[in-house]
């Protein structure tokens, strides 16, 4: 909400499925913390073995309960592992405990998963329930969904071309209607070019009034190199 009490966007989990757009052609199993530490607690040893039979080195196999070390397992073993993490909203991938293996345990290597959870709608919820929570933790590690609300139910607002439909004239997810926000080495925006197109008409939105730009002086206290970064951290 702006100064002026305009509202920029909504953080309710119906606008945030609205920006996700994701709309499944089957039935999805519901996706909890709940869910997983009850499973997590129900799971058998046997099946805790097979699992690691599945994703951890042969030199690595379990000999105990969890947690285990990431580098224990297998290169694909890492890729679930750090994707699971990340969606779950864990800080780290460290460890493999029994959440984990909960999530493991859906996938076996050449086929699709097992179950296939509703992972847009768990999303939602915890982004909400982390807008809800801000001035209490003052930590919000998804800056890149502030990004794409504001982009989302504010187009209008920003200085960089948008591109909503696909050559089909069907709509985007709205990740791809622009490559200002991608964080990838062969992006053709600078830093500085995200500074002046997202960010300054951003926080002018948000504070009500232009905010002071960064000076030669200030980048180099900051390290701002040319290289192209987001910088989720200068935003927040």
């Amino acid at each position: 909400m702006t100064p002026s009490q305009t509202v920029l966007f909504y953080i309710t989990v119906e606008s945030i499925n609205e920006m996700l757009h994701f709309h499944p052609i089957q039935p999805l199993a519901p996706l909890s913390m709940g869910f997983f530490l009850e499973q997590s607690s129900q799971l058998p040893s046997s099946e805790i073995t097979q699992i690691t039979k599945l994703f951890m080195k042969l030199d690595y196999q379990a000999q105990g309960p969890p947690p285990y070390v990431h580098s224990w397992l297998t290169e694909t073993g890492k890729l679930i592992l750090d994707m699971i993490s990340f969606i779950l909203g864990f800080k780290t991938s460290e460890f493999v405990d029994e959440t984990i293996l909960v999530m493991l345990s859906i996938f076996t290597a050449g086929h699709p998963p097992a179950v296939k959870y509703d992972y847009a709608s768990f999303i939602a919820n915890k982004i909400n329930e982390k807008f809800i929570n801000l001035d209490r933790e003052g930590v919000f590690k998804y800056a890149s969904f502030i990004y794409h609300l504001l982009l989302y139910f504010q187009p209008y607002s920003l200085l960089f071309p948008i591109r909503k439909l696909d050559s089909k004239g069907k709509r985007r997810f709205v990740i791809f209607w622009t490559s200002v926000f991608h964080n990838v080495c062969e992006s053709p925006y600078t830093n500085c070019e995200f500074i002046d197109w997202f960010v300054h008409p951003a926080s002018t939105l948000l504070i009500g009034a232009p905010p002071p730009r960064l000076s030669g002086d200030i980048k180099n206290i900051l390290q701002l190199s040319k290289k192209y970064r987001i910088g989720d951290w200068y935003f927040y």
